[in-house]
């Protein structure tokens, strides 16, 4: 198999971010050291958690784990200058791809009226044999089709009420994680953040039940591979979509 090949450097000129993402932690296991980055640059980035994580703790019962993974993601988007987290509530392991959803992802976008929409890996494997799960891949599909929803007035007219209006602004869909990223960003000076970030996860992290388990080690080492295509100490890779509106 030939070697990944050089990731070009992400374009930075843009001012607003919305992260949409199927789970509490799917951000910090492997992004949040990039929105470290470009919340010290003064961007706003605000975060949509389209479940709770409520079946992610196989001890806990949903209610009660709802509770504590809300709590642990907005700690951690705290770490990370990240003030804005909104929780959609949707069920959490049992996303489906469809109308419903994207009817949801698409108000998040209207509302937040970001520059650029970053979700996670929405491909079937992350590479090679290693399967993705389902709820990533039905959420990053429809953040794709909901951002363009979002830019054309007759696609959930209902949700044209008072002040919110169609948002056809985004320039492109970032996918963090993708098998086929092409992009990169530097996450050298930013890359402690997002360890924390992703150690405030500290409940859910315990009942993975994964043995001497150290989230340092693990970022590391992804982080590292990706930094060597870009000739850096350690980077973050993103598929990029660009958005163009029209049928």
């Amino acid at each position: 198999m030939d070697a990944p090949g050089a990731l070009e450097p992400l374009d930075e000129t843009w001012t607003r971010a919305l992260c949409i993402v199927a789970h509490p932690d799917d951000m910090e296991f492997g992004a949040a050291a990039a929105v470290a980055r470009w919340t010290g640059q003064g961007k706003w980035i605000g975060y949509t958690m389209v479940t709770s994580g409520e079946a992610g703790i196989d001890s806990l019962p949903p209610d009660e784990c709802r509770v504590v993974r809300e709590a642990e993601q907005i700690a951690s988007a705290h770490v990370v200058g990240v003030e804005v987290v909104d929780f959609l509530g949707l069920p959490d392991g049992i996303l489906e791809y469809g109308v419903a959803l994207r009817r949801s992802l698409a108000a998040e976008v209207r509302r937040h009226r970001p520059d650029i929409v970053i979700t996670g890996n929405y491909r079937d494997t992350w590479g090679g044999s290693n399967l993705n799960q389902a709820d990533h891949i039905a959420v990053g599909r429809a953040v794709l089709d909901a951002v363009r929803d979002a830019g054309n007035r007759w696609v959930f007219p209902e949700q044209l009420t008072g002040d919110l209006e169609p948002w056809g602004g985004v320039k492109a869909v970032w996918a963090f994680g993708s098998p086929a990223s092409t992009h990169g960003v530097d996450t050298t000076d930013t890359f402690d953040a997002g360890v924390e970030s992703l150690k405030a996860h500290a409940a859910y992290i315990d009942g993975l039940g994964w043995e001497n388990w150290d989230p340092r080690e693990f970022l590391e080492g992804m982080a590292r591979a990706t930094g060597q295509r870009m000739g850096v100490a350690f980077a973050a890779p993103f598929e990029v979509i660009p958005m163009g509106w029209g049928d």
